[in-house]
C-alpha cells in the first residue's frame, strides 16, 4: 500500500469540497503521545488500513478535550447537549490511496446522545463515562477527570500550556502527530471501511506541564505502557472545525479490496464528534 506523500499531507489540510454537516469547537486539548512497534499496531487495525510512521515508529495517542458548541450547520447549539468532554485513545493511519488520518480505539464522553448516535451511526467506539473538567482561568490549568461506565476507577489529567504555541514545521513529528484532517471506522456488520474528513485551521501547539495523567484507558484498549512516561507531550489552542459527511471506501469495479485499490462512495451523513 503506498505511504502518504509529502503532498498528501499537505493536501489533507484544504477545505473539502461542498458544505460541512456539523460545527464544533475543540477546546483544552492536550496530546499524550508513545512511540509503538508498528506491526504491533497493525495487527490492531481492519481491512484497507496500515499503520502511519514516523522516522520507521508508529504512535499510540491520547487526548482529553472539550466540544464546545456541537450542532448541526444552520442550527444553533443547544444547552445541554452541545458541549461535552471526550478523551480518545487513538493511532494514526493511511488507506490504500495513502491519505493519512486517524484510527480510533475509544473515545469516552460525558454526552450520552453523542454516544448513542456515534455509536449507530457512525460505528465509532464511543463508551459513556462521568466526566468533568475544571479549567483555572488566569494560568489554564485544566483538572481533567474521567470514570468510564462500568470501571472501578477513573483517569485524572492535570495540566496547562507552559510556553508559547504555534502550527507544527513541515516534516516534524508535530507535523505528523497534529495534521490529521481524516478519521477512519469499521462498520462490521457491513465489513467496509468508513472515512470523515474535518477540517480547522492548523493547531497552536506549544510545550505542556502535566502534573498528573493517567493510562487506565489505554490498557482498556489493550496496550501495558509497562510505567513509561509520555514520549512527546503538547497543548493546542482551541480551533473551529467544521465536519463532513461521512463516506465508504469500497473497491473499484474490477480489482480486489486486498489489493488496496480503493475509492470513497458518499453515506451522505456527518460524523458527530471526531477529534
Amino acid at each position: 500500500m503506498n505511504s502518504p506523500s509529502l503532498a498528501q499531507r499537505l493536501a489533507e489540510r484544504e477545505r473539502p469540497a461542498g458544505a460541512p454537516v456539523m460545527r464544533q469547537r475543540w477546546a483544552q486539548l492536550l496530546f499524550l503521545h508513545w512511540a509503538w512497534n508498528p506491526a504491533e499496531i497493525q495487527r490492531t487495525l481492519p481491512p484497507g488500513l496500515t499503520v502511519d510512521v514516523h522516522e520507521g515508529r508508529a504512535w499510540l495517542g491520547l487526548v482529553p478535550f472539550a466540544m464546545e458548541g456541537v450542532r448541526p450547520r444552520g442550527l444553533p447549539a443547544v444547552r445541554g447537549l452541545s458541549n461535552f468532554l471526550e478523551l480518545n485513545v487513538r493511532t494514526y493511519v493511511h488507506d490504500a490511496q495513502g491519505r493519512p488520518g486517524v484510527w480510533f480505539y475509544s473515545l469516552d464522553a460525558n454526552q450520552w446522545l453523542a454516544v448513542k448516535i456515534a455509536r449507530a451511526l457512525f460505528h465509532l467506539p464511543y463508551q459513556h463515562a462521568t466526566m468533568t473538567a475544571m479549567v483555572d482561568a488566569c494560568t489554564q490549568a485544566v483538572d481533567y477527570r474521567s470514570q468510564r461506565q462500568g470501571q472501578a476507577t477513573g483517569s485524572r489529567f492535570c495540566y496547562r500550556p507552559a510556553g508559547a504555541a504555534q502550527p507544527a514545521a513541515v516534516g516534524t513529528l508535530e507535523f505528523f502527530l497534529m495534521e490529521r484532517y481524516r478519521l477512519f471506522a469499521w462498520n462490521a456488520k457491513g465489513q467496509s471501511l468508513l472515512t470523515g474528513r474535518v477540517h480547522h485551521t492548523a493547531y497552536e501547539i506549544g510545550a505542556a506541564e502535566v502534573s498528573t495523567w493517567d493510562d487506565a484507558v489505554l490498557r482498556l484498549a489493550g496496550f501495558d505502557l509497562e510505567g513509561r512516561m509520555p514520549e512527546h507531550v503538547s497543548v493546542a489552542r482551541p480551533v473551529e472545525v467544521g465536519v463532513w459527511p461521512m463516506e465508504r471506501v469500497t473497491a473499484r469495479a474490477g480489482t480486489r479490496c486486498d489489493r488496496g485499490e480503493e475509492q470513497t462512495e458518499g453515506l451522505g451523513s456527518g460524523v458527530v464528534a471526531p477529534a
